[in-house]
């Protein structure tokens, strides 16, 4: 009876090991990908929301106006070709807020404690149109420069690639 009780407390303290160690062996073969909200890929109608720029942008560190980022990322998403831009929020699948952010933060450069200078950055928040919550948000960091050229060039560079991630992120799904 005694061997029993053993073998039948072994077996009871090895299930949760065993199903724990199945599991893992589950997630490590089968990496966890989150689905993109559909409505991301299937929108026509866009409305693109200019939320500003954060104080201290301009003209320097780069040049042009406040509204530089809206009107370059309008340009740049009409040339997508893949939506169509409506002048109503009320007329979109998906709103798309684009800021300009000089964020606040450490002015300690001990990287090894994660404190560093927080760098300029675009923030896309993507609304759906309809209900207005947040589908999805990307960012990209402005790289530093010492000129206001390579300033300016940087801007530029990091717009491009918030778009690629946009045009990559709302790609037609194939039918």
């Amino acid at each position: 009876m005694r061997i029993d009780r053993v073998s039948g407390l072994r077996r009871l303290l090895c299930l949760p090991v065993a199903m724990a160690a199945g599991i893992i062996t589950a997630a490590a073969q089968q990496p966890a990908v989150a689905p993109v909200p559909p409505t991301l890929r299937t929108a026509k109608h866009v409305f693109i929301s200019n939320a500003g720029a954060d104080g201290g942008l301009f003209p320097h560190p780069f040049s042009g106006g406040q509204d530089r980022a809206y009107n370059q990322f309008y340009a740049a998403v009409k040339g997508m070709g893949r939506f169509d831009l409506v002048s109503l929020p009320s007329q979109a699948d998906l709103v798309f807020e684009l800021r300009l952010l000089a964020p606040n933060g450490p002015s300690d450069p001990n990287k090894a404690k994660g404190a560093s200078d927080p760098l300029p950055m675009f923030r896309l928040v993507i609304y759906d149109g309809k209900m207005h919550y947040i589908l999805w948000t990307l960012t990209q960091t402005i790289e530093v420069a010492a000129l206001q050229k390579t300033h300016d060039r940087n801007f530029d560079d990091a717009l491009a690639v918030l778009v690629a991630s946009l045009q990559s992120l709302t790609a037609k799904s194939p039918s």
